[in-house]
């Protein structure tokens, strides 16, 4: 337990960065965009709009946690739940950065199996979002926001600019922030109860209860899209099951718990049940598959001699903000975030004084 401050600090320097970048386009996104141009792009049920809305977040190196207010804010401008879950699930998967990495660092054969991942499974999600996703399909935040924008005069570039900004860190980060505290507060009390051989001792058999205690353990714990790739790499090369690192590797890098209670709050339970509950069951399926395709004769690929090239090659896909920057946006954050808290808990402390 002495280790939690560390560990959530360490968490949020990590993502803080990530998510102020994330703030500051949706605002200018929100600001630009004109609610019949994303509706006639992403805001339907066609599966055109979910393969848009996967290739865009492949295009887009950006940390797992960061591309959470992406996602809301897509949404909230009227992407349909599909479209919005497609992109949520490809951005943190197909990472240029992390491809490279897992290619030179993990082998071929779980590379590849991890790159059609990254395709097939935001399409799958996207499709069943739209199918189930019963009301939250389309946003009733969108519907609201694009009545008032279609019944206003278009204002100039810069004030669009300028309020968009404002919407993005007044509305939207002080909103999310308080969840993704949260989230981060239990996945570091995780971190700092469970021992790394703990850990260590579920990663290396290949049987169903691994499979499922590393999904689990993927789903609770924070990793960022490329640094879980090294990790995953070490511990296959001391003996881990392949299809133990496919789970982890895609688990691990698409749900992650502050990305879960920001997604349940800001969109809905149902949104979260339909993307979390795909993944795990896909991870899952995928980690035993490969497990009995390959455990007996998989050579592990982690060699040092390559390392260093591959992440040389990986640093040019790969966005690096200067250490003043991290602990500013992580101040930003924590600021925000118990901003937000001392007002939820103010107006709980009102609704009960005025019954």
């Amino acid at each position: 337990m002495n280790e939690f401050p560390q560990f959530f600090w360490e968490m949020i320097r990590m993502s803080g960065p990530w998510l102020v970048v994330s703030f500051a386009i949706c605002g200018l996104l929100y600001g630009v965009l004109r609610p019949e141009r994303l509706q006639k792009s992403l805001g339907n049920s066609k599966f055109s709009s979910i393969v848009k809305a996967t290739v865009s977040g492949a295009l887009l190196p950006i940390c797992s946690c960061g591309v959470m207010p992406l996602t809301i804010g897509l949404h909230r401008s009227g992407a349909n739940l599909g479209p919005t879950l497609a992109f949520l699930v490809a951005a943190p998967i197909i990472n240029p950065a992390a491809l490279i990495l897992a290619f030179t660092l993990l082998g071929a054969e779980i590379a590849t199996i991890y790159l059609i991942s990254g395709f097939v499974l935001p399409i799958i999600i996207g499709l069943v979002a739209n199918r189930f996703g019963g009301d939250l399909v389309k946003s009733p935040h969108a519907v609201q926001e694009a009545l008032v924008k279609l019944a206003t005069a278009k204002p100039p570039l810069f004030k669009r600019l300028a309020g968009g900004l404002k919407w993005g860190f007044a509305d939207l980060a002080v909103q999310t922030s308080r969840f993704i505290l949260l989230g981060t507060a239990f996945a570091a009390l995780i971190f700092a109860v469970l021992p790394l051989s703990f850990i260590q001792q579920y990663l290396a058999s290949p049987d169903m209860m691994s499979l499922v205690g590393v999904t689990l353990l993927g789903a609770l714990m924070y990793v960022c899209a490329t640094g879980h790739i090294p990790f995953i790499a070490a511990l296959v090369s001391v003996g881990t099951a392949p299809g133990i690192a496919v789970t982890f590797l895609l688990v691990g890098v698409v749900t992650n718990l502050p990305e879960m209670i920001s997604i349940w709050k800001m969109i809905g339970r149902r949104a979260v049940l339909i993307y979390t509950g795909i993944v795990v069951a896909y991870g899952i399926f995928l980690g035993w598959i490969v497990n009995f395709f390959f455990a007996d004769n998989f050579m592990p690929r982690f060699d040092m001699t390559g390392t260093q090239q591959a992440i040389s090659l990986a640093e040019n896909f790969t966005i690096f903000f200067p250490e003043w920057f991290r602990v500013f946006a992580a101040g930003l954050i924590m600021v925000l975030g118990l901003y937000s808290w001392i007002m939820w808990t103010r107006r709980k402390i009102r609704g009960r004084e005025a019954k």
